[in-house]
């Protein structure tokens, strides 16, 4: 029993080292200031990068999700979707890269609470720099050769003793 535990426990590091990095980022809309009137969201939005897979998350008031045109009038007769779920659980996923548009109603819009946001695609990661001439190469230098050939003889070890 015990080395089957041991041999999950390989398998198991093993799948988590070799699967890359995934990061979402849950932004609160307003940061300390809320969602709330007479704040400039923005200005509050500018200086973020906002990626496919964020999460927005508004604390007070309602959220609806409108076009460009009732966003620039403040009409919220007719929403795309009302995000608005009670008070702390309104959270928008940012799941498609496009702009996003997003007013409150009940005349607050008219008071500041918008939100215009364009979502982009995660950037590629960097590129490995070249290897300098006269440098050994191995391939054991790789980062995920190793936990390969673990989770490879992790696998076969399970595979002998279980069937």
């Amino acid at each position: 029993m015990e080395k089957r535990l041991l041999t999950l426990a390989a398998v198991l590091f093993a799948m988590v080292a070799v699967v890359p990095e995934v990061s979402a980022t849950r932004w609160t809309v307003g940061s300390k200031m809320g969602w709330t009137t007479n704040v400039n969201y923005t200005i509050w939005a500018q200086n973020i990068t906002f990626y496919n897979g964020d999460w927005l998350y508004r604390n007070q008031m309602n959220v609806l999700e409108v076009n460009k045109t009732d966003y620039e009038s403040c009409n919220a007769d007719h929403p795309l979707k009302n995000w608005t779920r009670g008070a702390g659980r309104d959270v928008v996923p940012l799941n498609v890269t496009r702009h996003f548009y997003f007013i409150s109603g009940k005349g607050f819009c008219y008071g500041g609470m918008k939100l215009a946001v364009r979502v982009e695609n995660m950037p590629p990661p960097p590129k490995a720099s070249p290897v300098k001439s006269g440098a050994p190469s191995s391939i054991l230098n790789r980062p995920y050769v190793l936990p390969a050939v673990f989770a490879i003889g992790a696998m076969w070890d399970a595979f002998v003793h279980f069937w």
